[in-house]
């Protein structure tokens, strides 16, 4: 199945982020897979991490930061919130990938900082804002966010759609899901 993001064909990942793993025993179920649940756990997460105030400091980096040529960044809810929540967490993959080998990340938005212009351009063809999330260290691979939450990554061989919230990117990620390509439409 197919539908559009942006302006821009994906195929739709909605379903991705499954089975859920249990918190433990009769606890509530992980929002979740459990190969992402046990990477976020052994990286530090736990359900209510919220780090606030380190999510402003770089908000507020980004926000300060202008380009040689006069770029600046966006900066936006979607993004603070999934620094808020996951930034500083280095995330390894806890086994192989299900159609691509996993990929580590660090959750630090630092990484694109000399990429507003990039991310400007990604901005404009998507028609909405992006803003740095983090990278894939082994690939510096850069990630991104939309002001709707959707997931990119930004590497040397194009841009890749990760899925509509940092959750199902996670998935992607962590479990080797193959990412889709964007293509012009």
């Amino acid at each position: 199945m197919t539908s559009t993001i942006q302006g821009q064909m994906h195929t739709d990942r909605t379903s991705s982020p499954s089975p859920s793993a249990p918190l433990g025993p009769g606890g509530p179920p992980s929002r979740f897979p459990v190969a992402v649940d046990a990477a976020l756990r052994a990286a530090g997460w736990q359900p209510g991490r919220w780090d606030i105030k380190q999510a402003e400091i770089w908000a507020d980096a980004l926000r300060g930061h202008i380009s040689p040529a006069g770029h600046r960044h966006a900066v936006f809810p979607a993004a603070v919130e999934a620094w808020a929540e996951f930034g500083g967490l280095h995330i390894t993959p806890p086994g192989p990938g299900r159609q691509v080998a996993p990929t580590a990340l660090h959750f630090d938005p630092l990484h694109g900082l000399h990429l507003a212009r990039t991310l400007a351009d990604l901005g404009r063809a998507l028609d909405t804002e992006v803003c740095p999330l983090g990278e894939e260290p082994e690939t510096q691979s850069l990630l991104a966010i939309d002001t709707a939450g959707h997931i990119y990554a930004l590497d040397h061989t194009g841009d890749w759609y990760l899925g509509p919230d940092v959750d199902h990117a996670l998935a992607t990620l962590v479990t080797g899901l193959e990412p889709v390509r964007l293509t012009a439409p």
